[in-house]
């Protein structure tokens, strides 16, 4: 009994000097921070242990307009601090500070908040580091090739088609909310294109594999604002843990059966519709490529790498695309003069006729490739991301120590008035080849830039412009809300709290 007493406290004595070491490093850790980015711009009194974690809003839009008007505060500031918690975050909002970091192949990490996707997306593409993450992208670049990204025009084109179908139904019946129309025919894009599946959202949009995507997008990012749910213990007994199980569990279910279900079907009728006509090509998926796809060594990827990349593509190939399109329909709505150009180069293009978009056609859409850059300029789809510092270093004269955690405003760059004058107004010209001569590449990042830029970006320009061209080949549209109605959400993607209200008028042929 005694010797069983003098084991467990010694064992007390060993927990006890371990949690003391850790504390230790972690304040040692903190107080370096602390003094050496004291001399950054900060947005007023950090308290130790707290930060500005007191002065902070928690509400997902509060949060993220009192950020852009700290951005707007100090424009003129190089760097800006904040703590939220212990934790530092380093916002950067100009070009000169931005490339520093991304086109450095030393902060190449995504931030510690990128770890709570880690449950549904894995390390795949997306939050993947180092070695692992140089592997996956040249493994998957040549899947992003434009030769295979134009097999997929027809799915666009079929999609685009059933949405027009939908939005006919609503043509001069007044007002009504097209966010959840056009983001549903992205998903239906994504799933098909992606996996090869059907899930038909735009006629079933009460699935549950959609419910899921949604509410765990909703779930992390609520996660993400508040650090004292960030210990999974927290989250799992006091947040929303067990919500969050439930949809990784219908999210995960149903991509792995769909891995399944392709890989039953198996590599050698991939090629080939089983049907009356054995020699129609069969529409290649991402996912078939990556059942196909070896490495150096010719070594397959294995089920946890491509369930990791399809997640991430699901993820990241439909909501940011829909969100795009939502805001540009908007802003169309909203300037019918830039709408009629639009009309007009597509009048040039298609005449009245109502045939399929080719790869052809999407070339000489130049215009209205201006417009949904602008669009995306004033409405990035994914307004921040972060990376982490991986090693002391100097941004514009500043020290910034390692680990230290940057954000990247996007929503905040693109509204630099040295590069873009007057930025709230919207000017598709902005993009014309002639004015945009000289300008740094990394003043306008709605993909990201440097080593980790988007590799799905090709496709998600080619996606807009099918279905911005498709509506407006059918439609005039109006929009119902000004720009200060539509209190833009800061989550994971730039979406409107209030949706996007328009009306839509028949147009005659």
């Amino acid at each position: 009994m005694a010797r069983a007493l003098g084991l467990v406290a010694a064992g007390a004595c060993v927990l006890a000097l371990v949690v003391a070491w850790v504390s230790y490093r972690l304040l040692r850790n903190f107080l370096r921070m602390w003094t050496e980015l004291k001399p950054v711009p900060s947005i007023g009194v950090a308290y130790p242990l707290l930060g500005h974690a007191l002065q902070l809003k928690t509400k997902a839009g509060e949060f993220f307009s009192q950020v852009i008007q700290y951005t707007n505060e100090f424009r003129d500031a190089p760097l800006l601090m904040l703590w939220i918690g212990p934790v530092p975050f380093l916002l950067l909002y100009h070009s000169e500070t931005i490339e520093p970091v991304l086109n450095n192949s030393l902060h190449m990490d995504k931030a510690y908040a990128y770890k709570f996707l880690h449950p549904w997306l894995g390390t795949g593409l997306l939050t993947s580091t180092g070695d692992k993450w140089r592997r996956r992208r040249k493994l998957l670049t040549p899947t992003f090739h434009f030769s295979i990204l134009t097999d997929f025009l027809e799915v666009m084109n079929e999609q685009a088609e059933v949405l027009v179908d939908k939005l006919h139904t609503q043509a001069g019946k007044g007002p009504f909310d097209c966010f959840s129309h056009v983001t549903l025919c992205a998903l239906d894009i994504i799933c098909e294109t992606a996996m090869g599946k059907k899930i038909y959202a735009q006629s079933n949009h009460d699935s549950e594999y959609v419910r899921a995507v949604y509410r765990m997008s909703d779930l992390i990012s609520k996660r993400q604002r508040m650090p004292w749910f960030w210990p999974d213990f927290a989250f799992q007994y006091f947040g929303d843990g067990k919500e969050h199980d439930r949809c990784l569990k219908i999210l995960h279910s149903f991509t792995q059966s769909v891995i399944c279900e392709r890989e039953a079907y198996g590599l050698h009728y991939m090629d080939y519709d089983r049907g009356s006509d054995q020699t129609k090509k069969k529409r290649r998926a991402f996912l078939d490529m990556l059942l196909k796809t070896t490495d150096e060594d010719g070594n397959k990827m294995t089920h946890q790498d491509i369930q990791e990349e399809v997640d991430t593509f699901m993820f990241e190939g439909h909501d940011t695309t829909a969100a795009g399109m939502n805001w540009a329909i908007h802003l169309l709505g909203a300037h019918p003069d830039i709408q009629r150009k639009v009309q007009q180069e597509l009048y040039e293009v298609f005449g009245d006729s109502d045939r399929p978009i080719t790869t052809e056609d999407l070339k000489k859409l130049r215009y209205l490739e201006c417009v949904i850059k602008e669009a995306l300029r004033i409405f990035p789809s994914v307004p921040f991301f972060a990376r982490s510092i991986c090693e002391d270093t100097k941004i514009n004269g500043y020290k910034v120590p390692k680990g230290v955690n940057v954000i990247i405003l996007t929503y905040a760059l693109h509204r630099d008035p040295r590069v873009f004058p007057e930025p709230e107004e919207f000017r598709p010209e902005r993009f014309l080849p002639e004015n945009t001569v000289g300008r740094n590449p990394y003043c306008y990042i709605p993909f990201s830039a440097g080593l980790r830029n988007c590799i799905g970006q090709r496709f998600a320009q080619m996606e807009e412009k099918v279905i911005l061209a498709s509506i407006l080949r059918s439609f005039n549209i109006v929009s119902c809300q000004k720009r200060d109605e539509l209190k833009p959400l800061g989550d994971l993607i730039l979406r409107p709290e209030q949706g996007i209200w328009i009306t839509l008028e028949k147009r005659r042929r």
